[in-house]
């Protein structure tokens, strides 16, 4: 009995829990509906009706009016993914079929994977929202993104046709280079927090600011003054917050960075020979390092799961479980869905610039990387350390 209840089996029951949770709760929900997002996002723009049939007619549900044309539509991520099920598997005869089965598992796995540190939540049941509090986080998260690149490559390979090797070649160069950018944007933000903890640089910001908009916080819930460091640094802030981004758009692959499947040059890129469940790990894995890249933006710029006057929630604030009746569950809760309510925001923004930027030639993506970016990454570096070593 003492064996059952030790608490190496209480960590690996809280982190099961938390994995299934993550998975299964969030992020294939979020990545279906977020599909669904984009066809009625893309649809707006295009002033196209879009995805408004599929589902259950609200009639049935006691409506006495079927808002179908407005709430419709909803049931397409599960039509999409019956389809999927249900097509044909079918692997052309020149292929490696040992890498061309791997490559769609190493495309969808590190995006998952990337997600294991980062914090989306405080606390809940006196657990801690993180699946692995791990004190090298921020790099975690590097070295386990950048391994996406060899379903990419693997796929291009193993499928011995043209167009998917053009795709894959494309895409190694180009997750390469702005690997750089986007690591060396990190930097400043590092220097000012002084660890590379995600849930600590969460807790620093929900104390003193939140990098990108330093006004808001839980710790100046009544004082909205800023530091003059604050002050000094936001603008190296706000350049690492637009490299960051615009790095991450290419290293997941988005419009304008989609050169890897560029369907008027390339048929489909790297996944041109793939198709039903296969083909659709490559799309699950694009929208998971989507929302991944969203997750890791909201907690370095954002504040993570802080939301300003609402108190800071601990396994210890007594005070705030007594008033909820002796428990913290529904701070946990709102300190959740804030999370990803900032992740929401972030992805409806990466579906708007698709439908509206046009596609970058391959030269000129290549240029934008290493003639500007990185060296805009490098410059924001030295000024972040000069004005930190001024301060001091």
């Amino acid at each position: 009995m003492d064996f059952i209840h030790s608490i190496p089996w209480l960590i690996l029951i809280s982190s099961v829990a938390k994995t299934a949770f993550l998975i299964f709760g969030v992020v294939l929900p979020l990545v279906s509906y977020t599909v669904y997002a984009e066809r009625r996002v893309s649809a707006f723009i295009q002033d196209r009706v879009g995805p408004n049939r599929t589902g259950f007619p609200l009639t049935l549900l006691g409506f006495k009016k079927d808002f179908s044309p407005i709430l419709g539509g909803l049931g397409q991520p599960v039509a999409d993914a019956v389809k999927f099920l249900l097509k044909e598997e079918f692997t052309p005869g020149h292929v490696n079929k040992f890498y061309f089965w791997l490559a769609p598992v190493m495309a969808m796995v590190p995006a998952l994977a990337t997600l294991a540190v980062v914090p989306f939540g405080d606390f809940l049941f006196g657990q801690k929202m993180v699946v692995a509090d791990v004190n090298i986080g921020i790099l975690y998260v590097f070295a386990i993104s950048s391994i996406g690149v060899y379903g990419i490559v693997l796929a291009g390979w193993s499928s011995n046709s043209k167009y998917p090797f053009l795709g894959s070649i494309r895409s190694t160069s180009q997750m390469i280079s702005y690997e750089l950018s986007l690591g060396l944007s990190a930097v400043p933000l590092l220097m000012i927090f002084g660890n590379l903890n995600l849930s600590d640089q969460i807790m620093y910001q929900a104390q003193h600011g939140w990098l990108l908009v330093p006004f808001l916080s839980s710790g100046q819930f009544h004082d909205f003054h800023l530091t003059a460091s604050q002050i000094v640094l936001w603008p190296c802030v706000f350049i690492s917050f637009v490299v960051f981004t615009i790095s991450m758009f290419a290293e997941t692959n988005r419009m304008p960075f989609d050169l890897p499947e560029s369907e008027t040059e390339l048929v489909a890129g790297y996944h041109t020979e793939y198709s039903a469940m296969k083909f659709a790990l490559f799309f699950l894995g694009e929208y998971t390092a989507m929302i991944a890249g969203s997750s890791v933006i909201v907690v370095l710029f954002l504040g993570g799961w802080d939301l300003p006057f609402l108190p800071i929630n601990t396994a210890e604030s007594s005070m705030w479980h007594g008033l909820l009746g002796g428990s913290g569950i529904w701070f946990g809760l709102i300190h959740i869905t804030v999370f990803f309510g900032k992740v929401a925001m972030l992805l409806i923004f990466f579906i708007w610039v698709r439908w509206t930027v046009p596609r970058f030639r391959f030269d000129q993506l290549m240029k934008l990387g290493w003639l500007y970016l990185f060296e805009i990454a490098l410059a924001n570096i030295v000024l972040a350390a000069a004005i930190l070593a001024f301060l001091k």
